[in-house]
C-alpha cells in the first residue's frame, strides 16, 4: 500500500513557529518490555512515560508505584521525560474532578517537569478502562462538551494538552463529520493542541472504507501538533491492528516526513509493545526485536535531522555544550 501524499511541495513547505521546544527523537517507556529491550542504551533525546504505567492506585496514598520514583530520576538524568496519558478518563462521562488524570496524571506530569502532556482521545470511565478502540463520537454536541473538559484540562495540568488521535474499528454512532475535522474544530475551540499518532492513520485507512490519509492530513491543523507517534502493527484475521509489535511501515516515514516539513512538534516517540490488546498477538522480545527497534529509531533521526537539521535535537545540543565545556 501507499499513502497518496503530494511529496512535491515538503521541501519548500513553509514550517510554523514551534509551540513548545523542540527535543527531537524519543522511544516510549514501556515497563512491558524492561526485562529485554535496554532503554538505558538509547541514544535518543527523550523519553515518553506512559503515566498509567507508574501511577500510584487511586484508593492508595501513593502518587507513583514502589520503585518508579527511582527509576524516572534516572531517566531524568539521560533526557528530558515527557508525559502520555491514556486511561485517564478525561473524555469520560464522570465529574472531571475525579478522573485518574486530574488526581494521579496531572501532578505526575508535573513531576516528571514534563514539557507538555499528550492524551488518547478515546471515551473512558469506571467500567470502560477494558475498552481501548473506542473513539468518541464526531458530533457537534461533543465538540462543545469535550472542549470544555479539554479547556479545564489543559489548565489543571499547566501546560499544552496534546490530544492522541484513535486507531479503530467503526466509528461510534452518531458522527455528523470526520475525524479529523472534529479534531480541527476542538482544538480551535478549546484551545488545546494535537497529538498525531501517524500509525493509528495509517491503519484506519487500511480498514476503514472511504478514509484517507492524504485528507485526514490536509484537514487538522499542522501548526498545532505539539508531538507525533510512529510505530507499526500486525494483520490478524483479515485486519490490520496498532499493536506496536513491528517496524515502522514505509508509509508512515513518508507520512512523518510529509507533516515534518510543515509543522514544528516537540518530538516524535516510536512505541514497542510487549503483548498488545489480543491475547493472539506475539510477545516481543524475540531474537531481532531490539535490532529492528534501533533502526526504526536511526530512521527517525534521519528523518528529523533532514527537516530541521541534527542541531536541533536535545541529545546533539547536550554533546554540543559538553564539548564546549
Amino acid at each position: 500500500m501507499s499513502i497518496d501524499l503530494d511529496m512535491t511541495r515538503t521541501a519548500v513547505a513553509r514550517q510554523p513557529a514551534p509551540v513548545v521546544e523542540p527535543l527531537g527523537i524519543g522511544i516510549q517507556y514501556n515497563p512491558e518490555i524492561l526485562d529485554w529491550f535496554p532503554f538505558d542504551e538509547c541514544d535518543v533525546d527523550a523519553f515518553e512515560v506512559l503515566l498509567d504505567s507508574i501511577m500510584g492506585a487511586l484508593d492508595g496514598p501513593y502518587l507513583m508505584l514502589p520503585g518508579f520514583a527511582e527509576r524516572m530520576q534516572d531517566l531524568a538524568r539521560k533526557c528530558p521525560l515527557v508525559a502520555h496519558s491514556n486511561y485517564g478518563c478525561d473524555f469520560g462521562f464522570g465529574p472531571l474532578e475525579e478522573t485518574p488524570a486530574v488526581r494521579r496524571h496531572v501532578p505526575l506530569a508535573k513531576k516528571l517537569n514534563s514539557p507538555w502532556v499528550a492524551n488518547h482521545m478515546f471515551y473512558g470511565d469506571d467500567s470502560w478502562l477494558d475498552i481501548w478502540s473506542s473513539p468518541v463520537q464526531f458530533s457537534h454536541a461533543e465538540i462543545d462538551r469535550l472542549a470544555d473538559r479539554a479547556r479545564r484540562l489543559q489548565e489543571y495540568y499547566g501546560m499544552p494538552l496534546a490530544h492522541e488521535n484513535a486507531a479503530y474499528y467503526l466509528p461510534c454512532p452518531g458522527g455528523e463529520m470526520e475525524e479529523a475535522e472534529f479534531l480541527a474544530r476542538l482544538v480551535e475551540k478549546s484551545g488545546t493542541y494535537l497529538h498525531v499518532d501517524l500509525h493509528n492513520i495509517y491503519a484506519n485507512s487500511i480498514n476503514l472504507d472511504g478514509f484517507s490519509a492524504r485528507n485526514y492530513l490536509n484537514t487538522i491543523p499542522l501548526d498545532r501538533i505539539v508531538s507525533i507517534h510512529v510505530a507499526g502493527g500486525s494483520w490478524h484475521e483479515g485486519v490490520y491492528h496498532d499493536w506496536h509489535d513491528s517496524p515502522v511501515p514505509d508509509e508512515v516515514w513518508q507520512m512523518l516526513e510529509y507533516v515534518l516539513a510543515r509543522s514544528r512538534p516537540g518530538g516524535v516517540f516510536l512505541e514497542y509493545q510487549g503483548q498488545a490488546h489480543h491475547p493472539d498477538t506475539r510477545i516481543m522480545g524475540e531474537e531481532g526485536d531490539k535490532d529492528f527497534i534501533m533502526r526504526d529509531l536511526e530512521i527517525a533521526m534521519s528523518i528529523w535531522d533532514k527537516a530541521y537539521g541534527p542541531e536541533s535535537r536535545f541529545s546533539t545540543r547536550k554533546q554540543v555544550l559538553e564539548t564546549v565545556a
